[in-house]
């Protein structure tokens, strides 16, 4: 009988409370990085669709707007002020340029991964996730498993998170050795590491929902489901814009 009292010290039963309330931490934990992921992952899609579309565009407006500032400069040498702006203008059309080229193309028109490429997400998260450990060689082990995790679910390659999932099985490390106490102390840390990350998830989601990149990208899916191409309407204002310059340009070049 003692060894069975021994099995229900208050610790022991404690700690149950303890594992069940991390149990659903965990959860949350993976669901919502499931969430800040797939945000991120559909925003770098739609950046790609946008630059490769709209900031082309905008890339050939600098470098008819720089052409510009520097015909006028060549009329008014003796003008600093020309000077300067056509100086600005062309390192800005330089500079659009060069970012136009990094562009990569995107694989897919649409961040759309399969339920099963989410389950699998979820399982690794909730197992390798760096704020469920308080070991700090461990936890920076961790973050290491979860920034890749991050990039292999952008890019949706099922293949790069079963390999980091079995990097991360082969090796685990087990706690069951420790005592009672210890395992209650060590799980209690974790809760609170657990519920700063759900508040730290909760403000970037916020705060990417907040910014101009994902509020276009919303405007434009809800005008997608009108019939409405946004981003081809943005296209057009800006080559209409180009050509008013040009026609401009070509104008003054005939007075001259």
């Amino acid at each position: 009988m003692s060894a069975l009292r021994k099995l229900s010290t208050p610790d022991t039963a404690e700690l149950r409370r303890k594992k069940a309330e991390l149990a659903s931490l965990e959860q949350s934990l993976a669901d919502n990085e499931l969430l800040l992921s797939t945000y991120n992952g559909e925003l770098h899609l739609f950046e790609k669709r946008y630059n490769r579309t709209v900031g082309t565009k905008y890339a050939e407006l600098d470098e008819v707007k720089a052409k510009v500032l520097e015909l006028a400069a060549n009329f008014y040498p003796n003008q600093r002020e020309f000077q300067e702006s056509a100086q600005s203008a062309r390192e800005r059309a330089n500079e659009s340029a060069g970012e136009t080229q990094k562009i990569p193309l995107p694989k897919e028109e649409k961040f759309a991964p399969t339920e099963d490429l989410r389950k699998l997400y979820r399982e690794v998260a909730k197992k390798i996730h760096p704020d469920l450990t308080t070991d700090l060689k461990e936890r920076n082990r961790r973050h290491d498993l979860m920034a890749r995790l991050n990039k292999a679910y952008d890019e949706q390659e099922e293949g790069k998170i079963r390999s980091i999932l079995q990097e991360w099985e082969e090796g685990i490390h087990n706690e069951e050795a420790l005592g009672v106490g210890a395992r209650l102390v060590k799980t209690i840390r974790k809760i609170a590491q657990a519920r700063q990350r759900l508040d730290r998830i909760m403000l970037e989601i916020e705060q990417l929902q907040n910014s101009e990149m994902f509020k276009l990208k919303e405007k434009v899916d809800a005008a997608g489901k009108e019939g409405r191409d946004i981003l081809a309407e943005m296209v057009s204002d800006i080559e209409e814009k180009i050509e008013t310059i040009k026609t401009g340009i070509r104008s003054l070049a005939f007075d001259v």
